[in-house]
């Protein structure tokens, strides 16, 4: 039988390291033990049809993710939408999403910004808000506008000062910026803060088996992400987490713990029954695949996305749905 919200609250409430923050709306400062791992996904930004974000909405994303057996949460992510949205509402969903969360799991704010300034202000303002780890794309502007291997380096070691917790380097196509391994390493090796790396570029596999060795435990969490979409390479390579979209973590979940424990012949079988729909969402639906069946599901209310973002197409929708039944994700019947 499906979790109500409700229900979930006050279950997941209980689990929580500061139970009367989750009731009283104080931000809970929780410690979690490191080195972070696991399935760390992605929280999407319910939009109301008119536009404006949907607060209520998104606690019960969060809420959904945890019932999902999540390590970890991301928010502000491009799969959250960051790129559309005010820095008023930023701060308004770091503030939600950590209050809401209530240290039930770690929470990963993304800080990303050209500007040094700025993505140390972000960092700064999440990690007091009660943040576990940022994220941060290195700095870019448009197609030409990049800073050199000193000038990202700098800009991620005053972040970390600014932020003063764990900072993972994502490293993704989106930036157009080439992070060599030599460099990653450098980062880890001189700055004990920038130890954890998402690597979701063409060959992801080869370059965190690169990383591993060269860094060896100096690298303290190398993940993949791209929805998961390379995850059992990855988790041959050395990936110790992964981060997908919301979607259906509840079901990449079983994937990773048998391969944890060393039961790979179990973990390929589960992936390939999984596989079909994180490829649909990879390469035909995007950011938009985790709300749409959020929405079917009964968690938000709507699954708009803000212009120039368009809606998926009616055909792309109903292939995606049909899919997402074959392998029935909690985020499908959550609300129901």
């Amino acid at each position: 039988m499906p979790i109500k919200a409700s229900e979930a609250c006050r279950r997941r409430a209980g689990q929580s390291s500061d139970q009367s923050s989750f009731r009283t709306g104080v931000p809970a400062v929780a410690t979690f033990a490191r080195p972070f791992s696991g399935v760390f996904p992605v929280a999407p930004t319910p939009f109301t049809e008119s536009g404006e974000l949907d607060l209520d909405g998104q606690r019960r994303v969060i809420d959904c993710m945890v019932d999902q057996g999540v390590d970890g949460i991301c928010i502000l992510a491009n799969y959250s939408e960051q790129f559309v949205l005010t820095d008023v509402e930023r701060d308004t969903l770091v503030d939600l999403c950590l209050e809401h969360t209530a240290g039930r799991v770690p929470v990963m704010v993304t800080c990303s910004h050209f500007s040094t300034a700025i993505a140390s202000a972000r960092a700064q303002r999440a990690a007091s808000a009660g943040a576990s780890l940022v994220m941060l794309m290195p700095p870019y502007h448009g197609a030409a506008l990049r800073a050199d291997e000193n000038g990202m380096f700098d800009h991620f070691a005053r972040v970390a000062d600014a932020a003063g917790v764990p900072v993972m380097v994502q490293d993704a196509p989106l930036s157009g910026v080439t992070l060599a391994v030599p460099f990653l390493v450098r980062l880890a090796r001189e700055l004990p803060l920038v130890r954890y790396f998402k690597i979701e570029v063409p060959q992801a596999a080869a370059k965190l088996r690169a990383l591993i060795a060269a860094g060896g435990d100096t690298i303290e969490g190398p993940f993949d992400g791209e929805e998961a979409i390379t995850l059992m390479p990855d988790l041959d390579a050395g990936a110790t987490g992964t981060m997908s979209s919301a979607l259906l973590p509840d079901l990449i979940r079983p994937v990773f713990d048998a391969f944890r424990a060393g039961r790979r012949a179990e973990a390929r079988e589960g992936y390939a029954r999984i596989l079909p729909l994180i490829n649909y969402e990879n390469r035909q639906c995007g950011l938009r695949a985790a709300k749409t069946v959020m929405k079917e599901g009964g968690v938000i209310k709507s699954d708009a996305v803000r212009h120039p973002l368009e809606a998926l197409a009616p055909a792309t929708r109903a292939e995606l749905l049909e899919l997402a039944r074959e392998a029935n994700p909690l985020a499908l019947r959550w609300g129901h």
